[in-house]
């Protein structure tokens, strides 16, 4: 069995049963970059084989603070996946994830198809539909020790889910880069920081994350769902809580979550 093989298969069985399977060898730095996601595209097909179905994308490792809570250098990109996205009021059972953790999010929408190496800003714009309000859902869990990028991208991200907020905005309305992403536990608050963390603002997120699918030969599909990462470092989530986010401008929802 090819490298790539063996931990796509393990990747896909440690999702669905919350634990590693098997011992931790090889280890995973041996993997390439391009390794790493030919890994993520195997896992992929294996989810969808189980009646999954990709919904999007999401970039992460975007924020100085995430970097440094992960010690890595660089952004990545995972996919999202039905039936794991979840409307506003969803109440979350913490022990369905490994080390469950938070962070919040702007889902854009996408109007358009996308393709192409370093578009602008105004054709970016114009090709998302609305941007609404999320809650990412994360196993924050590194089975190697140290954490890799070669880890976090055959990961997706660590992604776990997604919990989509009922607001929607028009994206002209948004500067994608002083908006400020606020999250709280029980009301109070927990950590903020402004939209030009990501990146220097989501708009480059998604300006990376299309590059990346064009030289892979790909392209970003009209009525994908994209999140384009936080600007604050993850929230663990390990007791009973109503946990909210609120993003100026976006609005805000609330989820309960049951450790």
């Amino acid at each position: 069995m090819q490298p790539t093989d063996l931990f796509a298969e393990k990747f896909a069985q440690a999702f669905y049963g919350r634990e590693w399977p098997g011992p931790l060898e090889p280890h995973i730095s041996e993997l390439s970059t391009d390794q790493a996601y030919q890994v993520q595209d195997q896992v992929a097909t294996r989810r969808v084989a189980q009646g999954e179905r990709v919904v999007g994308y999401k970039v992460g490792c975007t924020s100085a603070a995430i970097r440094a809570q992960f010690g890595l250098s660089e952004p990545i990109s995972g996919r999202l996946f039905e039936p794991h996205i979840h409307a506003e009021g969803m109440k979350i059972e913490c022990t369905q994830y490994v080390n469950c953790a938070i962070e919040p999010e702007m889902v854009l929408t996408t109007r358009t198809d996308l393709h192409g190496i370093d578009l602008p800003d105004d054709q970016l714009v114009a090709a998302i539909d609305s941007v609404r309000p999320g809650i990412e859902l994360h196993n924050f869990c590194f089975w190697y020790k140290p954490p890799t990028s070669q880890e976090l991208i055959c990961s997706g991200g660590i992604h776990a889910g997604l919990i989509i907020g009922d607001a929607a905005v028009d994206p002209h309305s948004l500067s994608f880069d002083s908006e400020i992403f606020s999250v709280y536990k029980d009301s109070a608050p927990v950590t903020a920081a402004p939209a030009r963390e990501i990146m220097g603002g989501p708009l480059h997120s998604l300006r990376w994350l299309v590059n990346a699918l064009t030289r892979r030969g790909s392209r970003l599909k009209k009525g994908s769902l994209i999140i384009p990462g936080s600007p604050v470092e993850l929230v663990r989530v390990d007791r009973d809580v109503e946990l909210g986010v609120e993003i100026e401008k976006v609005g805000g929802l609330v989820s309960r979550f049951l450790a």
